[in-house]
């Protein structure tokens, strides 16, 4: 890991820039990047412009978000070919701006990242980076994570943080791709001649382990100077807290319910449909 920091803790701190907002004064901005196809879906369309109940998967994301009142607006970067969103009824939320994303998840990001700090404003803005295909995210969750903003005047180690769930299931680590050997079965006339196995090279430890999922929250420059940093160095970079942990920071992990799901498969539609359906009844009573 590169420990190196793009600033010292208490330049950060003490400088005179997001860090040094108190919670009232601060701008909190949503980004969501659409960009993807979805190709794992194995759909005619992106994942996030499937429908449950009615609605699709990006409208439900979008509405959480909307409802809440800290979040002031909403950047969606969108796939260049993207014609499915400007008919969708939030298309016209005048706190609703989208930009082009790129080609990965972090080139999308940086295109949202980029478009405010072109904003101006004289107040700190936290940006809360969610999933497109996140519908399920319960209010109580986002309200816990958006308390990071003030928690750090009293702590000013805290530098962001996100939604996370304990590893519950044995994980196991497979055999490096370089080492695995086929296992050959001698294929019958009806087989195919070769059949491949992917064998386990051993259990990991689930102890400390934990399931990253969104939003996110970072300070806009602290995030945008570590996403430009990872990627220029070609750091591995899977989602927006791995920027700031390249670059020396230690995010903080908020405990969040485990059916804030993200639909990634076919069979995860009734999965969020049967969430969605059950969130929409608590919040009836």
């Amino acid at each position: 890991m590169n420990n190196s920091r793009l600033h010292s803790t208490a330049d950060i701190f003490l400088s005179g820039n997001a860090f040094t907002e108190d919670y009232d004064t601060a701008e909190i901005i949503a980004l969501i990047p659409a960009a993807g196809i979805g190709s794992r879906m194995k759909s005619d369309c992106p994942k996030q412009y499937l429908e449950i109940a009615g609605k699709t998967i990006l409208e439900h994301t979008v509405t959480v978000l909307l409802e809440h009142p800290r979040i002031q607006r909403i950047i969606i970067a969108l796939n260049p070919a993207d014609t499915q969103f400007a008919r969708l009824p939030i298309a016209s939320d005048p706190r609703i701006t989208t930009v082009i994303g790129g080609e990965e998840r972090a080139d999308s990001v940086l295109a949202g990242l980029d478009y405010l700090v072109g904003l101006p404003t004289d107040k700190a803005i936290w940006v809360l980076v969610h999933d497109a295909a996140r519908p399920c995210l319960h209010r109580n969750d986002l309200d816990s994570l958006l308390q990071l903003i003030d928690h750090r005047i009293e702590s000013p180690d805290v530098c962001g943080g996100l939604l996370a769930s304990p590893v519950k299931d044995t994980m196991k680590r497979m055999v490096s791709l370089s080492a695995e050997k086929p296992l050959l079965k001698k294929p019958s006339k009806k087989e195919s001649p070769t059949i491949h196995y992917t064998l386990i090279d051993h259990t990991v430890d689930r102890n400390g382990l934990w399931h990253a999922l969104t939003p996110q929250l970072f300070p806009l420059q602290l995030l945008r100077d570590c996403l430009i940093k990872a990627l220029a160095e070609q750091a591995c970079i899977t989602d927006e807290s791995s920027a700031l942990e390249y670059c020396g920071y230690r995010p903080v992990l908020i405990n969040g319910r485990s059916d804030n799901i993200k639909v990634t498969q076919p069979e995860d539609l009734a999965l969020a449909e049967f969430y969605l359906s059950r969130k929409s009844k608590e919040s009836s009573v």
